[in-house]
């Protein structure tokens, strides 16, 4: 074989690959794809029947707390309401009357007043220590000391009679965050376990383990808002109508000094 075979060989198929047309190769057939699987459904309804136990009963101590809350709430401020307006008019009442006896006959009616509550206290303790003077027919200057603890009974009956309630108001407006956040920590925590024996680990996979344990502090703080807005609230009126008690205390004891316990017999 001479060296022009040799390059004949060699040249022949480049030419032809060169000035071949180009040929269409088929295109391969498509390969069909798994079924895609469902979205998760990310309702509230369905996040909140979906959750675990643990989610689940720290849903219902909260929703029983915020229903204990607004009953609460219902309930005082009718309470308040009542106790406001009986105590305005016992108070004009008082200043308008002249006779003592007169008051307190009329104050009988208004039995959720505060205010007319100290006044029959005090009134009583008055009446106590005239009869007796009038007995022994001697007069005791420090008997005043008397009606004024009798009055301040009646006063810290009274606060603590409107203040019935609040202190489960308080509670819940400070726990109830804390409940839902545990709620939340457990779910988050369930849902993170279920991811390590899954078989995908992408955001889709736990993202509805975090929503429904997320549902609990959002129910935490439903119940806590309103419970701290009512607190606030109904605590100001009691400050409110105890300053009406102080100052009504006062101004009735200056009088029954001034005209009943003060006089030599």
């Amino acid at each position: 074989m001479d060296a022009i075979s040799v390059v004949t060989d060699w040249v022949t198929p480049l030419v032809w690959l060169a000035t071949a047309p180009d040929v269409v190769l088929p295109s391969p057939g498509a390969v069909p794809l798994p079924p895609a699987s469902a979205p998760p459904q990310m309702e509230f309804w369905h996040l909140l029947w979906g959750s675990g136990w643990v989610v689940r009963l720290v849903l219902v101590i909260l929703v029983g707390c915020s229903i204990g809350c607004w009953g609460i709430a219902m309930a005082k401020a009718l309470e308040m309401r009542r106790a406001a307006q009986q105590s305005l008019q016992f108070i004009e009442i008082f200043w308008d009357a002249k006779n003592l006896a007169t008051i307190h006959a009329t104050s009988t009616d208004l039995k959720d007043s505060p205010v007319a509550h100290v006044f029959r206290a005090g009134y009583q303790e008055l009446q106590r220590l005239t009869r007796g003077k009038r007995a022994e027919e001697e007069t005791d200057f420090g008997s005043i000391e008397n009606v004024q603890r009798a009055m301040m009974r009646a006063r810290t009956q009274e606060m603590t009679r409107l203040e019935r309630g609040l202190t489960f108001l308080a509670t819940t407006s400070s726990t109830a965050p804390f409940i839902g956040l545990f709620g939340t920590v457990w779910g988050i925590m369930t849902a993170f376990i279920g991811l390590s024996s899954a078989t995908s680990s992408s955001i889709q996979a736990v993202a509805p383990g975090i929503a429904e344990a997320l549902i609990a502090t959002a129910v935490g703080l439903a119940a806590a808002i309103p419970a701290v807005v009512m607190h606030n609230r109904f605590a100001r009126q009691v400050r409110v109508l105890t300053a009406d008690m102080d100052t009504f205390m006062s101004e009735f004891l200056n009088i029954a000094e001034r005209h009943f316990l003060s006089r030599k017999s």
